[in-house]
């Protein structure tokens, strides 16, 4: 987690300069889109997860929207809908759903700060990290439903099992 005091002062910090600010700090390569709107690529063990956050003044969000690549096959998609339903069960923060259309998995959090509230690098270091973990763990249950001919609740089972040790 980050830690305040390697940080700006972020009370009068635009959000995206206080993204850009943990981006920075851990050396991640960034884009910033536009004044609201920063992206990156952060590594997982799986695979690279592309995540955009993006500030609408107007309804005081700020949006997280993780994507990976996914082209399941068509007749596996109604399956992966029920497994994404079920792994949004599991979720406490943010959700999951399939952009078929891009072949984009997507998981996405939205951070609600009315008034003159602000997010803090922690907060933004917790949205980062909890979206990159969450996908980390249910991705080998999407994989097992669309190219493993596993049934949804299985592959969440075994997807979501806590290993202890290494092989």
């Amino acid at each position: 987690m980050a830690n305040t005091g390697n940080f700006p002062n972020n009370a009068e910090m635009h959000l995206i300069d206080v993204v850009e600010s943990v981006a920075r700090h851990y050396d991640r390569t960034f884009d910033r889109v536009s004044e609201d709107q920063i992206a990156m690529t952060i590594e997982g063990s799986w695979r690279a997860y592309s995540i955009t956050f993006a500030w609408s003044a107007y309804d005081e969000i700020l949006r997280m929207v993780c994507t990976f690549d996914m082209c399941p096959p068509s007749d596996r998609l109604p399956l992966l809908y029920e497994t994404l339903n079920r792994a949004n069960d599991k979720c406490w923060a943010g959700a999951f759903a399939m952009w078929a259309e891009q072949h984009l998995m997507i998981y996405r959090y939205g951070l609600m700060l009315g008034g003159e509230m602000s997010a803090s690098p922690e907060q933004i270091d917790r949205m980062l990290n909890t979206a990159v973990r969450t996908c980390e763990r249910f991705y080998p249950a999407f994989q097992l439903v669309c190219w493993g001919d596993t049934e949804p609740e299985t592959a969440l089972q075994i997807a979501i099992l806590d290993a202890y040790g290494r092989a």
